[in-house]
């Protein structure tokens, strides 16, 4: 499946807030479609398999990773030593469009991955163009010494709260470098999102 570009606040609605995915709010608390909201107040009752299924959902819509790339991410981790959905969540937020969105240089993780891929994006000191790099502790993230890269990280600063930055990370608001100092914990990712349910929805696979 290729990325996808349509209308964002539906994908809100329906999966409920994905803060890497739009920082658009909808007025509308009911999930999308042609008849409305349920005026008898009843929730639509979902199986086992739609709960897991949904859960996954949000992670790849947050990400912004293809079916294909998050199986290869569940695969990784499954070999790693730790809990499986914690390990999931950290191999994705250490990826680079996330660690430039976190930092407050994008607003939504696709802008950042913009920027990475028109090669705005230092990691030490070197142009690295593709967004799912994998970031490591003490690396140093930067802006190209370019006046149109500083432009526009300057302007998306203005909107994002470039100093609310977690704690796995530091920013140098003059110079918009950012260093990372540790893999982010799990009580640092914003997603609400229940791990296990990903876990269990890729067992058989």
């Amino acid at each position: 499946m290729s990325r996808y570009r349509g209308p964002r606040l539906k994908i809100v609605r329906r999966l409920g807030e994905l803060p890497g995915f739009t920082n658009k709010i909808t007025k509308r608390n009911y999930p999308p479609g042609q008849h409305g909201p349920n005026k008898l107040g009843k929730k639509n009752s979902s199986s086992d398999y739609g709960i897991r299924l949904q859960e996954k959902q949000k992670l790849r819509f947050n990400y912004g990773v293809s079916e294909k790339q998050l199986f290869s991410y569940v695969k990784k981790a499954r070999h790693l030593k730790g809990a499986t959905g914690t390990l999931l969540l950290q191999l994705l937020e250490m990826r680079l469009e996330n660690i430039v969105y976190r930092l407050g240089f994008a607003p939504t993780i696709p802008s950042a991955r913009q920027f990475v891929t028109h090669g705005h994006i230092l990691v030490n000191c070197k142009r690295v163009n593709i967004p799912s790099f994998q970031c490591k502790p003490n690396d140093i993230i930067s802006i190209k010494e370019k006046r149109n890269s500083q432009i526009l990280i300057k302007k998306n600063s203005e909107v994002t709260n470039i100093g609310n930055v977690p704690l796995h990370l530091d920013v140098d608001k003059e110079k918009f470098t950012g260093k990372i100092n540790s893999i982010v914990s799990r009580d640092q990712i914003p997603l609400v999102i229940n791990d296990l349910l990903i876990v269990e929805f890729y067992s058989r696979k």
